[in-house]
């Protein structure tokens, strides 16, 4: 220890709690917004059973298009006298589950092509590729409306449905940074080393481009959100008895005059959550891109 650090003392390192309120006041206020909105959504969704004051399907028929305040109903009801606010919990239940196992599907399909397409090349690229062009020259939409026309609606043919959505984005991405990553020494020193083609993937390459394909899943969930809710929105999607934010919409059009509540309490919900999804997906994406550090 020299003289100069007796009189000047270098200062003490700042605490961890320090450290996370510094990076915490870092974070723009839009993302902090989108953050805990989103938490609140996903903590409504867990929790909806025991947040709801009334069954989804209660009618109190001399309370019909109740105004919003009202003590009993503080969204009000809708035309059978169901109190808006226990529909519209578990309709944010339904909306992410159906959003959250549709955009697993669709990465985890789009992944597995796009490496099946890294690793073999050739005619099995090409095949991707050619699926990958159709899948996205395809209006999703129409495809799905003459799916659900035809075998009904059900909730798990809806996920899987709403799976199929974007997942050649995921395959392109990930072809592309599997074929990069396949280039790089620690690749073909692995498999140098022994092993197989599968432990490679998962292990190496995959943790490699997972923040790139996590902030795919960011963009293509609330796009899902809007796509299930256009679907319940036009009587395709989510049915009776069950309730989701778009089967809110399309049963509020009809009220729209009368009882906006029912109708633009869900609508406020659905753009919101999209919103916020896109503030914290574009924020993970600088975050999460080395080039812009």
């Amino acid at each position: 220890m020299t003289i100069a650090d007796i009189t000047h003392p270098s200062p003490a390192e700042p605490s961890l709690f320090v450290r996370g309120i510094r990076q915490v006041r870092k974070v723009p206020f839009s993302v902090a917004f989108g953050i805990a909105w989103l938490a609140a959504m996903v903590l409504i969704a867990f929790f909806a059973d025991l947040l709801r004051p009334y069954g989804i399907t209660a009618m109190d028929l001399r309370a019909r298009l109740s105004l919003p305040g009202n003590p009993p109903h503080l969204l009000g009801t809708d035309e059978l006298g169901r109190d808006v606010l226990s529909r519209l919990l578990q309709s944010i239940r339904v909306s992410l589950a159906i959003a959250f196992g549709a955009t697993i599907i669709s990465a985890v399909l789009g992944t597995t092509l796009g490496f099946a397409a890294a690793k073999f090349r050739g005619a099995v690229e090409h095949l991707v590729l050619v699926l990958a062009d159709f899948q996205a020259a395809l209006p999703f939409l129409v495809m799905s409306l003459a799916v659900l026309a035809f075998f009904g609606s059900s909730m798990p043919l809806l996920i899987g449905l709403m799976g199929f959505y974007g997942w050649e984005r995921y395959a392109r991405i990930a072809r592309g940074l599997a074929i990069s990553a396949s280039a790089q020494g620690y690749a073909a020193a692995v498999v140098q080393l022994g092993a197989t083609p599968l432990r490679v993937y998962l292990h190496h390459i995959l943790p490699n481009v997972a923040s790139t394909l996590i902030v795919s899943m960011t963009l293509t969930f609330p796009e899902i959100i809007l796509m299930e809710s256009g679907l319940s929105f036009l009587g395709l999607g989510v049915q009776p008895p069950e309730t989701s934010l778009g089967n809110m919409v399309g049963f509020g059009r009809d009220y729209l005059t009368r009882a906006p509540w029912i109708m633009l309490a869900p609508a406020i919900v659905i753009m919101v959550t999209t919103l916020s999804i896109s503030l914290v997906g574009d924020w993970l994406r600088d975050k999460l891109d080395p080039t812009l550090r």
